[in-house]
């Protein structure tokens, strides 16, 4: 971190995993600087735990949070919240801050008038070399995916307009858990029925409506079981946390547990009744803590050990903060239980990938990139040893040329621009190299449906076949087959160098569910052996050329408005 900021103005994070001490990297980061520090946190218990462990090292800080009754800034380190400052900013004014911390940075928006914006802008006024450095466990923000742009370790993670630019450090979870410094999340595989949440859609802002889950939960009466489940595995535990979907599914919930061993917290908890069920948690005269969203980060409870989740989670980093709350240690303590009831598909030790999981039989994969080497972490599939499915798009790591340091180009799924030829993301719309507007799927699938001599095939099985030519030599067939059983056909010949190129360039690049892969098959029954390695479209277009037809056209990845055959399946 140091070096970072020696070389560069740029904000950077630092990652470390619930549990693993935050609050002290603070307090010495806050020790160690010369020029004015100012620490900001959402939550006034998190402004109120960052300041005492300043103060465990025998130095003064103030405090400016109205929810903690002090609003004082004149000492060198000041601990506040972001809401009561940014209300405030004059009382900011009158010396310059060099350093500014912010814990949980994954609440910072790119918002240019969001509360930590006006802030860290506000203070760029009186310095603008302001370092800004951000902490957090999970570094991801609903519907942006990484909050940094760069990784220490040579590879990009988000997009480049991120505010951060840099992790200049990340702690594994894993490692800590190894290590001993975290306690062991045990995930169980739960013996009773699950809420399904799969039909529900977020918002537009990636969250579930409250309507929504209120439906899902009450409409499937498996409330009773689980809790009872949960009673069971908790009869040597010492601490239980259940994160609920709605208000009235936790006033559920808190219906089904002992009355005098339990309590449940909202966001509408008056502060005082709030405080006095999270001493009594804390003091494990308590057994169970029902709550609706309002204890994911802020709350250190270092005795629970088993986590019960009944709510779908929006994002890995909620998963990971729900999950945190089990992970610190305490005396006594082996483990802590995670009791999944909503088939949640994050991974907790594989956040790095950054994505949920595209189906459960998913995993971390790795795929080395054709153009730098890089190693890539994707979502993807093994056969043995052997990656035979992979989701990335494009690589993440980071090459230095002339221009500097930048992301590579190599992209494993990509759409090529018709007018330049430039390889430009699947979800592109304009392309990259000349700003050309690229053509709609949608326009390509509407113009051939309107000609007389093309087929158009929404592909519902691919076969592959070794066929004999009017020469005897073997041939490969490729057979797209759509529900009404009309058919096109294309042949590869796999004799020659040349000829197996072409088959790469214009077959493999396109069908393989790993590409970048080295796989290159020599002979038709070598591709009919590795079957499992490939895809088919989702529409064929085909053009009639005299007597026969000629594919001319294949669309991956589609999404518009026409159904697929995948689509039709899935809803059967």
């Amino acid at each position: 971190m140091v070096a970072h900021f020696r070389g560069t103005d740029e904000p950077a994070v630092v990652v470390l995993p619930t549990g693993s001490g935050k609050s002290l990297v603070i307090a010495e980061l806050a020790r160690l600087a010369r020029g004015r520090v100012l620490v900001l946190a959402h939550v006034r218990e998190l402004v109120e735990q960052n300041h005492a462990k300043y103060q465990a090292y025998g130095l003064e800080a103030d405090i400016f949070s109205a929810g903690l009754g002090r609003k004082e800034s004149g000492r060198q380190v000041v601990f506040g919240s972001v809401q009561s400052v940014v209300r405030n900013l004059d009382s900011f004014d009158d010396d310059a801050f060099t350093l500014l911390v912010i814990d949980e940075c994954h609440r910072v928006s790119l918002d240019d008038d969001s509360s930590y914006r006006q802030v860290i802008d506000h203070l760029r006024q009186a310095n603008t070399r302001l370092k800004v450095l951000g902490l957090t466990a999970t570094p991801y923000r609903l519907g942006q995916g990484f909050i940094y742009h760069r990784h220490h370790h040579g590879m990009v993670r988000g997009e480049s307009d991120c505010f951060f630019a840099d992790c200049v450090f990340e702690q594994p979870l894993r490692l800590m858990v190894k290590q001993g410094y975290l306690a062991e999340p045990k995930r169980i595989d739960v013996a009773v029925e699950r809420y399904d949440f799969s039909a529900l859609v977020p918002s537009a802002r990636g969250l579930f409506s409250e309507d929504d889950l209120n439906r899902v939960v009450s409409g499937q009466r498996v409330t009773p079981g689980i809790i009872a489940e949960i009673v069971e595995r908790a009869r040597d535990r010492r601490g239980v946390m259940i994160f609920a979907a709605t208000v009235a599914h936790a006033e559920e919930v808190l219906g089904y547990l002992p009355k005098s061993e339990a309590a449940l917290i909202t966001g509408n908890t008056p502060s005082r009744e709030r405080e006095r069920l999270i001493v009594a948690f804390k003091g494990e005269r308590l057994k169970y803590l029902v709550n609706v969203a309002v204890l994911t980060t802020g709350f250190d409870a270092p005795h629970v050990d088993l986590i019960a989740i009944l709510r779908p989670t929006e994002s890995v980093s909620l998963y990971q903060q729900i999950v945190g709350r089990g992970l610190r240690l305490a005396a006594g303590k082996r483990d802590c239980l995670i009791l999944d009831y909503a088939g949640n598909p994050w991974d907790l030790y594989a956040p790095e990938v950054g994505s949920p999981k595209p189906d459960p039989n998913s995993e971390p994969v790795q795929v080395e990139c054709p153009a730098c080497g890089h190693a890539n972490l994707f979502w993807g599939k093994r056969d043995g040893e052997i990656v035979i499915e992979h989701f990335g798009r494009r690589c993440q790591g980071l090459v230095e040329d002339d221009d500097g340091r930048h992301q590579c180009d190599f992209r494993f799924r990509f759409k090529t621009c018709e007018a330049c030829g430039a390889e430009n993301d699947i979800a592109a719309r304009q392309c990259r190299g000349c700003q050309a507007r690229l053509v709609d799927p949608d326009d390509k699938l509407k113009e051939a449906l309107r000609l007389k001599d093309a087929r158009v095939l929404r592909v519902s099985g691919m076969q592959l076949e070794a066929t004999l030519n009017g020469r005897g030599l073997e041939r490969l067939r490729v057979t797209y087959h759509d529900e009404d059983g009309a058919m096109l056909s294309e042949w590869f010949a796999l004799e020659t160098p040349p000829q197996r190129a072409a088959f790469a360039a214009v077959f493999l690049r396109d069908h393989l569910r790993a590409p970048g892969t080295t796989w290159r098959p020599t002979s038709p029954r070598e591709v009919m052996a590795g079957e499992r390695r490939l895809r088919a479209p989702d529409f064929v277009i085909g053009r009639k050329a005299g007597r026969h037809w000629q594919v001319r056209e294949k669309l991956f990845d589609y999404t518009g408005r026409y159904r697929t055959a995948a689509d039709a399946a899935e809803t059967s």
